[in-house]
């Protein structure tokens, strides 16, 4: 009971904090962006260790921190922080004996994996879009858990994540997509059939990212990644949804919407 006190207590304190944090939005949003895609991608590589791989740390940070530059300041710049950080990975390899092609290759998808996936948040900064992304992806996180719990039968994927089910992952996009129909109406942003194509795709595709992580998890051995939440783990434990739904949601507003 105690445990899950803790746990909901610190859920409370880490939601009104990303609620303050996204209405307030500038500067402080992409710092906060930035500091969670270092902490997830330090989770991520301290995961891979677990698996012989010698993620180099310093070059990921420096990947990171050319992409959120760039994605902050300077957009047409993006595939120039992206050559630069795969060059000097290849560099390494070169120059020192113990890098091997897999610890390169696993420290670019790093990069790839959370900071550039994530920084898509960055480019919606200041506009009501980019709701769209905490609704869609707590909404199906919450509705699958509430569905599956009621009436899940049939195990989505066994050998990944034994608890999700098929009937809490049709839940979790019913429902998502209903909380954005209502967020969208409110404030007159997308047609009714626009906010359900998005939320069906990002739904979708924000599981396939908790599938994901849960993954590597799976092959690293580990329960958590972190434990900088209570009860909650680490920073890729709460944003592994989030870290797909994003780009999805960015892209379709950019093409379709805007």
């Amino acid at each position: 009971m105690k445990d899950l006190s803790k746990r909901i207590f610190s859920g409370l304190i880490g939601f009104a904090l990303l609620l303050f944090i996204v209405y307030r939005g500038g500067i402080l949003l992409n710092l906060s962006v930035y500091i969670v895609a270092i902490i997830g991608l330090r989770e991520l590589y301290k995961a891979f260790e677990k698996i012989d791989v010698k993620a180099m740390y310093m070059v990921g940070y420096f990947g990171t921190t050319l992409l959120f530059l760039t994605f902050a300041y300077k957009p047409e710049l993006i595939n120039l922080a992206l050559s630069l950080s795969v060059i000097l990975s290849m560099c390494l390899i070169i120059f020192k004996e113990d890098i091997s092609i897999k610890d390169s290759s696993l420290t670019l998808l790093g990069i790839l994996y959370i900071p550039f996936l994530l920084f898509h948040i960055i480019n919606l900064n200041d506009t009501k879009y980019i709701w769209l992304i905490f609704i869609i992806s707590f909404g199906t996180d919450t509705f699958a858990y509430i569905t599956g719990s009621l009436i899940g039968k049939r195990k989505l994927s066994p050998n990944i994540s034994p608890n999700k089910t098929v009937e809490g992952s049709i839940g979790g996009i019913i429902g998502a997509t209903i909380l954005a129909l209502i967020y969208a109406n409110v404030n007159n942003i997308a047609k009714p059939i626009e906010i359900m194509i998005i939320s069906l795709i990002a739904s979708i595709v924000s599981q396939i990212g908790d599938l994901t992580a849960s993954k590597i998890k799976r092959k690293a051995g580990i329960k958590d990644y972190g434990f900088i939440m209570p009860g909650h783990g680490g920073v890729l434990d709460r944003f592994d949804s989030i870290i797909f739904a994003t780009p999805v949601v960015y892209y379709y507003i950019s093409i379709f919407i805007i």
